[in-house]
């Protein structure tokens, strides 16, 4: 059911797997477009395609540029720009496979890709549906809560020094992604955040603690809420945790209520990481029935 691949983005290969259901049709399969989020990895992904697919849809996960099994240079940068284009290759590509159907396709993001997928549904008219779960959806709004006011001078003199040491031909300047230190500068604080990366990151040979310093600038000043609105007509599935400190709830549930019909909102019990854990079940399967809705019984 599950084969490697590789496409290019740009000048970079990207690698994954492609998930092709048991049963076939004349007019091909419909098929997902998924990624994981903010300095991931597909593996994290693998357990919501394996959803999809025994549904009888066709799944697309692979790496970002940068990050597991893809090509990409410097390593463990978090470029929004470059995910998108990402998304957009994959979705070129999968047009391409034999036994997919071309005019059937979704996308499907979780986390920081929660927001390059609303993104991509918003410019991209060869997407179907689009499924967007624990999303980041206001770049300086969820840094702002992330990164205390007192260690805001000192993260944007740090963000001033990579760009001049970079501009010297320097490397980049890399970060934790988390730490158990709450004094400790990182991309993503929260002691909560930490215990979940150390659980299911290690266990993955490709996944590192860290980050560039300037995917924290280019967090900062992201702003995939200037697209929500043009979404529409493609309908959209929200999944939201009614704890999340990570993608803030509150702001996420803004962001939704902003987007315009046709949507659909699935709120989850607890925080960020449920959706992988203890709610997996209504997570997956309430993308699962919106995308069979959309991809197989509406006609779309």
């Amino acid at each position: 059911m599950r084969i490697d691949i590789a496409f290019t983005s740009g000048s970079v290969t990207l690698r994954g797997w492609l998930y092709r259901p048991a049963n076939t049709t004349t007019t091909g399969v419909p098929l997902v477009v998924m990624t994981h989020g903010f300095a991931g990895v597909k593996e994290w992904v693998a357990p919501f395609a394996e959803v999809f697919t025994n549904a009888g849809l066709a799944c697309l996960v692979y790496d970002h540029r940068g990050f597991g099994t893809s090509d990409g240079e410097p390593r463990y940068e978090v470029d929004p720009t470059a995910q998108i284009e990402g998304y957009r290759d994959a979705i070129t590509f999968a047009q391409t496979l034999d036994g997919i159907n071309p005019d059937r396709i979704a996308v499907w993001g979780t986390s920081f890709a929660g927001a390059h997928v609303l993104v991509v549904a918003a410019i991209d008219r060869r997407v179907c549906a689009v499924v967007s779960q624990v999303p980041l959806t206001h770049g300086w709004a969820t840094f702002s809560r992330q990164v205390s006011p007192i260690m805001l001078p000192a993260m944007h003199s740090a963000i001033a020094a990579d760009r001049l040491a970079r501009a010297a031909g320097k490397p980049h300047q890399m970060i934790k992604l988390a730490s158990d230190d709450p004094a400790e500068p990182v991309a993503t604080p929260g002691a909560d955040i930490y215990a979940w990366l150390m659980a299911n990151g290690p266990q993955v040979p490709t996944w590192r603690n860290e980050v560039t310093l300037s995917s924290v600038d280019k967090l900062q000043s992201y702003t995939p809420e200037a697209f929500l609105r043009r979404v529409s007509p493609t309908p959209l599935l929200m999944v939201v945790a009614d704890e999340d400190t990570l993608t803030p709830t509150d702001i996420t549930l803004t962001s939704y209520a902003e987007a315009l019909e046709p949507k659909q909102l699935e709120l989850v019990p607890g925080g960020h990481f449920a959706v992988y854990d203890e709610q997996f079940y209504q997570a997956s399967n309430a993308a699962r029935e919106f995308l069979l809705t959309h991809l197989t019984r509406s006609g779309t």
